[in-house]
């Protein structure tokens, strides 16, 4: 039995915050941001709205586009570092609200590449044949966490929501290989110790860079696959760079690598599944592609998945 992706939906940030609205609140410029990180804006949801209603709003559309019931989840998986607060858990409160009454629900903390490792989590469970449907969840509320008075990180970051439910796929679909890893000797590059995340960015830059890369590659090769098997590829979208890196290293042209980093920013674990709703509304990933999705974030971890779209 195989584990795949019925169906995703996410939750866009409604507030809009350009590059020129950050250059009044801190030192630097539009050509500085877009240079350096290909950000041109990102959203940022309204005071009032906290991690657990993107995470149901999300939520809720991909079981709409799973034509999945709440009552039929078996599992649910939220993958956060900025939940409402720390207990009960995001997943708990969507739990709730969605009406998922059978569902099991945990939150898990890989920062950026918490919804991969939520991926890999979730095809346990079903593979083993211990439960048939689980919702995965990434969402972060970065902007309560941001410091608007760091240059390096203040523009960064945003808000948003990805969701996927996972249930058993036909024979040659769904997920085909996972490789997850951490390096905790980089622990302290990024990290929050106060009320705001702080980051040394040039030792991340390195790190994603190369990592970001092999673990395309390595994944690929436990599939089976080769970098010419691949239809598309899902980066983490923390950086053009970073991405652009990794594309070259699995020889893509451009229009096969998804980006949305221009439009949302780094949202951590909610910017793969909002970059993957964003190419399947477009049209560009189809049924049958072989896709790459890889992440990095805090701990340091990294994360990798290659799978065949379809049911």
């Amino acid at each position: 039995m195989k584990a795949g992706i019925y169906g995703m939906g996410s939750y866009i940030g409604e507030q809009v915050v350009t590059n020129a609205d950050l250059e009044k609140k801190v030192d630097t410029s539009d050509e500085w941001i877009k240079t350096r990180t290909g950000i041109e804006e990102r959203r940022f949801a309204p005071d009032h709205v906290d991690s657990s209603d993107m995470a149901f709003q999300a939520a809720e559309k991909a079981l709409a586009h799973a034509d999945i019931s709440a009552e039929d989840l078996d599992l649910i998986l939220v993958a956060t570092v900025t939940p409402d607060m720390p207990f009960p858990t995001v997943s708990s409160l969507i739990q709730e609200r969605l009406g998922a009454s059978k569902a099991a629900a945990m939150d898990i903390s890989a920062a950026c590449a918490g919804f991969i490792y939520g991926l890999a989590t979730g095809q346990q469970f079903i593979e083993t044949g211990a439960y048939k449907h689980v919702l995965v969840v990434g969402v972060e509320k970065l902007s309560k966490i941001t410091n608007f008075d760091d240059r390096n990180t203040a523009v960064l970051f945003g808000d948003g929501a990805g969701a996927a439910v996972l249930g058993p796929v036909s024979e040659g679909k769904g997920l085909l290989a996972f490789e997850l890893g951490a390096d905790g000797a980089g622990a302290m590059h990024i990290n929050q110790k106060g009320d705001f995340l702080e980051m040394n960015g040039r030792e991340v830059f390195k790190f994603a860079v190369r990592q970001m890369g092999e673990s395309s590659l390595s994944v690929l090769k436990k599939a089976g696959l080769t970098k010419e098997d691949v239809d598309f590829l899902v980066p983490h979208q923390a950086n053009i760079r970073i991405m652009e890196a990794a594309r070259e290293r699995l020889e893509l042209p451009a229009e096969k690598m998804s980006k949305t980093v221009h439009k949302y920013g780094n949202t951590s674990s909610a910017s793969i599944p909002m970059a993957m709703v964003d190419e399947i509304n477009s049209g560009k990933i189809k049924d049958g592609d072989t896709l790459v999705l890889v992440g990095f974030g805090a701990g340091l971890v990294w994360g990798s998945v290659a799978l065949r779209w379809g049911r």
